[in-house]
């Protein structure tokens, strides 16, 4: 080969290298749909839980405005909206839906049934969201933040520890959830069980639907019962009204131990949650294992193992209530 043709050879492979090399990297998408609130706290920069999954995902390879698209969607706190919301998620055909509490999960999965599904919720087996925890099946896996009902012991614990003369506690659910059904009646077994241990009574505190009216109605009716306090469940239909259950429960002046840290960011007394980081990175970890190929039915549910104490000093203020340095001690966060 005579040297110039060696030359325009070189040349012409550097330049076809170059052009390789500036070629952007493939762009996969991800749909994250949340029951309510503003769309832009979903980001590295936001909440702590958003900030473990984008900071995970970075650290897997997979960074927005790189090589990874996220589209961000509300169900702006209206249950009713989101069979619709779903099927406009669905019709993007994102590559995997992050899908916060049942309702929402449930809603996507009436919409598609092939399109992954990394979910954050409790009893996706009773909820109809898996087959089991290790082995999901469909097109759903995920983290489960409920690990069992000693859960709500600990809850009633702390609740009966900040409100050392509370006697009789009202747990605030969903009607569905506590049916006479062969779990219905377990689980109401088991809370009884701790509440007695606890001295405590528990008063079901069961809504028909998830409305104001009924809320309402149910904040009434537990008042005059001569509740000490509430425990709220959590189910996702109850996070959508968040704030509608904080202000009756400041004006009832019932002080409330709620499952998530949401409640006490948005005025709520006490939460013990699951560990926002530790979910968040696992929900990261679903996501890039999928986008690299694994099926979301194969890859088994975490089950989430650490929880937070999150205490809120002005709620506290607002009823009246002076939590006892003891409890202060242990809490993992004190909202001032």
């Amino acid at each position: 080969m005579r040297r110039r043709d060696l030359t325009i050879g070189l040349l012409l492979a550097a330049a076809v290298g170059t052009v390789w090399a500036q070629q952007p990297a493939r762009q996969r998408r991800i749909a994250i749909v949340i029951p309510a609130g503003p769309v832009t706290l979903i980001s590295e920069t936001g909440h702590p839980f958003w900030q473990a999954i984008f900071g995970e995902l970075r650290r897997l390879g997979d960074v927005e405005g790189q090589n990874l698209i996220v589209e961000r969607y509300s169900g702006e706190g209206r249950p009713e909206g989101y069979a619709e919301l779903a099927r406009e998620v669905a019709g993007r055909n994102p590559d995997v839906v992050v899908a916060l509490t049942n309702p929402v999960a449930l809603a996507i999965r009436g919409a598609t049934d092939t399109i992954p599904i990394v979910w954050t919720g409790i009893e996706p087996v009773r909820q109809g969201l898996a087959t089991s925890l290790a082995r999901p099946g469909g097109n759903i896996t995920g983290v489960s933040v409920e690990v069992d009902v000693e859960i709500w012991g600990k809850c009633l614990q702390i609740l009966k520890e900040a409100v050392p003369s509370a006697s009789k506690v009202a747990y605030l659910s969903i009607s569905t959830a506590l049916s006479e059904t062969a779990y219905g009646l377990q689980y109401q077994q088991q809370l009884r069980e701790i509440s007695q241990r606890l001295d405590i009574s528990v008063i079901p505190m069961l809504l028909q639907g998830s409305t104001p009216s009924e809320y309402q109605r149910a904040f009434a009716e537990v008042a005059r019962a001569g509740a000490d306090g509430i425990l709220v469940s959590a189910m996702g239909d109850l996070v959508t009204y968040r704030q509608l259950i904080i202000e009756l429960a400041e004006k009832t002046r019932l002080p409330a131990m709620y499952p998530w840290r949401e409640y006490v960011e948005a005025g709520g007394l006490m939460a013990y949650p699951g560990h926002h980081g530790e979910e968040g990175r696992r929900i990261a970890d679903d996501v890039h294992e999928i986008l690299n190929g694994a099926k979301p039915g194969d890859i088994p549910i975490y089950q989430a193992t650490k929880f937070d104490l999150v205490i809120n000093l002005k709620a506290a203020k607002a009823l009246g209530l002076v939590i006892p340095p003891a409890l202060l001690a242990q809490a993992d966060e004190v909202i001032e």
